[in-house]
C-alpha cells in the first residue's frame, strides 16, 4: 500500500513521526538494546520528544525553552559505558531519515532532517568532549 505523503503541519503529525520512528528504533538491532533498557516510561519519553520536535519544528507547543538533550545523552553513554559511536546515531538518521521520507514532504520534513544531522554531530561530539574531560 502507497502511503500519500503529507506536510508536517501540527502537533498530531509530529506525535505520528514520533511514534512511527520509535516504534523502529525499538526494534532496530543496534539501537533497540540501548532504548529498551534505559527509556522506562515509554508513554512519557514519547511525549517529551513530542513536545521537543514541535518545538524544533512548529516553534510552538509546551516546550519552548525546557530542552537540553546534551547532558541526558552524556549520562546514556555513561550508562553504556562510553559505547555510544557514530554507528548509533548512523542508524539513527537512517531511520529518522526513512520515517520522514516514507511518510512526509515538504520544507519542515527537510528541515527535521537537517536539524537531526545538526544534532547528532554536536550531540556525538559533546559526548567526546564528556569522556576527555573525566580523563
Amino acid at each position: 500500500m502507497i502511503v500519500a505523503k503529507k506536510a508536517i503541519e501540527d502537533r498530531e503529525d509530529i506525535d505520528f513521526m514520533v511514534k512511527t520512528f520509535y516504534n523502529k528504533v525499538r526494534r532496530n538491532d543496534v539501537l533497540g538494546p540501548i532504548f529498551n533498557k534505559i527509556v522506562n516510561d515509554w508513554e512519557v519519553h514519547l511525549d517529551h520528544l513530542t513536545d521537543f520536535w514541535e518545538m524544533v519544528l512548529l516553534q510552538s507547543g509546551p516546550g519552548a525553552g525546557k530542552f537540553n538533550p546534551i547532558p541526558v545523552h552524556k549520562e546514556v553513554d555513561n550508562q553504556t559505558e562510553n559505547n555510544i559511536s557514530e554507528v548509533h546515531f548512523e542508524n539513527w538518521l537512517e531511520l529518522w531519515f526513512e520515517t520522514l521520507d516514507q511518510y512526509f514532504e515538504g520544507e519542515v520534513a527537510e528541515y527535521a532532517k537537517a536539524h537531526a544531522q545538526k544534532m547528532a554531530y554536536i550531540l556525538l561530539f559533546k559526548i567526546r568532549e564528556g569522556r576527555n574531560s573525566a580523563l
